[in-house]
């Protein structure tokens, strides 16, 4: 006869509670795909409203997008090799990749700021015509999504550092790594739809 002791029902409630938090996470990501599907399918119709200004192929710089590309594609294998280091319980290597997903990020922000800048030094900014502003709300959005995501890994820098890697640390990490590499499919499908239709 097996009897349930206070700390084997807490272990369950546990294990419950995490399970329902990364159910409602997988939810949260859907609504994502949905509002990002809604921008995507607005570019589409107005990438071809340039008002007699530039188009896509007379102010992108595709080589500068695909090292973009590569350093947010890097970013998701670093990242999917903390799930690696939670596995083998190595708190350091954890932290380490951690990091490593953040410069990463960190780059691709910076490299994207520096493109909007360019654009609105050069006058092309999201007035100009119905493109730019479709191609602004739908890069931009994207990017503090991922301006949100490396907030996010500070803050689990920040708390596996003082608490360990704790129960509700590991739920949050798994909804970390869902959140960060939907951030790359979407990038794929912006980079596809605006960046290389647009540049051939």
């Amino acid at each position: 006869m097996i009897i349930d002791t206070p700390q084997h029902q807490n272990n369950y409630i546990q294990q419950e509670n995490n399970e329902t938090k990364i159910f409602g996470f997988r939810l949260y990501l859907m609504s994502d795909c949905i509002l990002f599907a809604g921008l995507c399918a607005t570019y589409a119709v107005l990438c071809n409203g340039t008002a007699n200004g530039p188009s896509g192929k007379d102010i992108f710089e595709l080589p500068w997008v695909l090292v973009e590309t590569l350093l947010l594609l890097l970013s998701s294998l670093t990242c999917g090799f903390t799930m690696l280091a939670i596995k083998k319980n190595n708190i350091y290597s954890l932290i380490s990749w951690l990091t490593f997903t953040f410069l990463l990020g960190i780059s691709f922000i910076i490299m994207e700021s520096y493109e909007f800048f360019h654009l609105f030094a050069e006058g092309f900014g999201p007035k100009r015509s119905a493109f730019l502003s479709s191609f602004f709300v739908l890069v931009g959005t994207h990017g503090l999504h991922v301006v949100s995501g490396l907030l996010w890994i500070l803050v689990m820098i920040l708390q596996i550092s003082i608490k360990g890697l704790t129960s509700s640390n590991y739920t949050r990490l798994i909804c970390l790594n869902l959140f960060w590499h939907l951030l790359d499919i979407i990038w794929i499908c912006v980079f596809t739809l605006v960046y290389l239709i647009g540049y051939l």
